[in-house]
């Protein structure tokens, strides 16, 4: 039976950019979202320095903070949001959405800083507290015991946090603005279709990692082979997932609808790859469920059950395996050469044990 699947997988994989895409049908919205960050709910980046100084610092050298500077000075920026017919790159929702994170200062929502903690984390103004109370006024986090770990998580995360316990949560964000998040960004305003070399182990264990809890605050620890491998499963279906997502919304066959299309089938064959070498239950289940999205206009309704399956699968995988059996998909991960943007702050001279 796996057999007859993977070769189906294969060949839906060879065969579904030659299908084409469908006539246009008329729908709004937008493929998969960043976390809806209300600017009454953000506390900033400073609200996360007290707790987390050596994670602020080593964002403050990456490219996701130094867009608050530099993307308005772009071009290409200024090009697209007039072909758009938008205000400056500042004041407008279709650009801040992904590339800035904006606080209500004064009763009104103004930019603060790039891509930044929350962009990732979700507004901390509900979950904060509660995420850095470790059991009472003396208790530390090297003295919190797993129990009170464990509900602290569960509640941060009720409150609104998106918490890295678990990678798919991780994954998704990435992708809300690694993928292509809106049709006229794209045809309109001539914006790239998201990251097409996006691969979520590459990009986000170079300059982007900041494994310091991990390293007891002073090393940035690099993620053990066992976690890597995890992450490239979670980060294969999480960017299927999106893919889908937004061929599911494209209505014409233009640039967003193709590149969409194309990135799909781009996971569809990793996927088939990754279950080759893997004999695993979920991976079956969402190979089968790639296997039957049709990369086509005029789909919407199996493309999103099936992009909301693979999401749901992402997450257990993300729960449930540890990747220590898993070595066989070591050929198929990123060199460290390959890392984007590979400078560290307090690099570690050996991968640390997996959490």
């Amino acid at each position: 039976m796996q057999q007859a699947l993977l070769a189906r997988a294969a060949c839906s994989g060879a065969i579904v950019l030659a299908a084409g895409l469908a006539a246009p049908r008329s729908c709004e919205g937008s493929a998969l979202r960043p976390l809806e960050c209300d600017p009454a709910r953000v506390v900033g980046p400073a609200g996360c320095l007290k707790c987390h100084q050596r994670e602020v610092e080593q964002w403050t050298a990456t490219p996701h903070s130094q867009t608050f500077e530099s993307l308005q000075r772009a071009p290409e920026a200024k090009a697209i949001v007039e072909r758009l017919g938008l205000r400056s790159v500042k004041r407008n929702d279709v650009c801040t959405e992904c590339h800035y994170t904006q606080q209500e200062i004064d009763g009104h929502a103004r930019i603060v800083a790039g891509i930044s903690c929350e962009s990732c984390h979700g507004a901390a103004q509900g979950w904060v507290d509660r995420h850095g109370d470790y059991g009472g006024p003396q208790a530390t986090r090297e003295t919190e015991t797993p129990a009170h770990r464990d509900q602290r998580r569960a509640d941060s995360i009720a409150a609104g946090m998106n918490n890295p316990s678990n990678l798919y949560l991780i994954a998704r964000q990435c992708l809300a603005c690694h993928t292509s998040p809106r049709e006229d960004l794209v045809n309109v305003g001539g914006h790239r279709a998201g990251s097409p070399d996006f691969e979520l182990v590459a990009w986000s264990q170079g300059m982007i990692r900041h494994n310091f809890l991990r390293g007891g605050q002073t090393v940035n620890v690099p993620s053990s082979q066992e976690r890597l491998r995890v992450m490239y499963v979670v980060g294969v279906l999480a960017d299927l997932e999106a893919s889908l997502r937004a061929t599911a919304l494209a209505t014409q066959r233009a640039e967003f609808g193709v590149a969409a299309a194309r990135r799909a089938a781009r996971q569809k064959k990793r996927l088939y790859e990754i279950a080759r070498l893997v004999d695993n239950s979920l991976l079956r289940e969402a190979l089968a469920t790639a296997v039957d999205a049709p990369l086509e206009l005029r789909r919407r309704e199996e493309l999103e059950a099936a992009a909301d399956r693979l999401g749901e699968l992402a997450y257990e995988v993300a729960a449930a395996e540890s990747g220590g059996a898993w070595g066989a998909l070591d050929p198929l991960l990123p060199a460290e050469a390959d890392f984007r943007w590979r400078s560290h702050r307090g690099e570690a001279a050996a991968p640390a044990a997996s959490p």
